[in-house]
């Protein structure tokens, strides 16, 4: 199931920008391990999820793991080969809008090799170049 947000004031949203670094949520905060994004984008849901889901199962029952990012924002597009005007699109999938050096995901409760490990399956899961990063680095 994909991630979404349960109510929404507004159904469609404009794009914005995403000019700079992120300001907040840029240092790990809950786990000992996290993966810090290197560039700008639009995370998808379904990137989301799969990057949760290769996580949890390489992590077992041995750690924790704290999801930083959730997907907000409304993605709409519209048919192709569709004449112009008729109006924006329907949403088609929601999105996180993630900035440089906004850390996505956290692990706590084991050791740095095997964080290593666990981060860098995630980090396959994701469009974007990330990097991995510690507690002790953060602050």
């Amino acid at each position: 199931m994909q991630l979404m947000p349960k109510r929404v004031k507004h159904r469609k949203s404009h794009r914005g920008r995403m000019k700079g670094c992120a300001t907040r949520g840029n240092t790990v905060v809950y786990g000992d391990f996290g993966l810090m994004s290197l560039e700008q984008c639009w995370l998808d849901a379904r990137v989301l999820e799969a990057s949760r889901m290769a996580a949890a199962h390489a992590l077992g029952t041995s750690g924790r793991l704290f999801m930083r990012v959730f997907p907000h924002k409304p993605i709409s597009a519209k048919p192709a080969e569709t004449r112009m005007g008729k109006g924006k699109g329907e949403p088609e999938y929601y999105a996180a809008v993630v900035r440089k050096g906004t850390v996505l995901l956290e692990i706590a409760g084991v050791p740095e090799s095997v964080a290593r490990q666990i981060l860098n399956l995630v980090a396959h899961k994701m469009p974007i170049r990330v990097r991995m990063v510690s507690r002790r680095a953060a602050q």
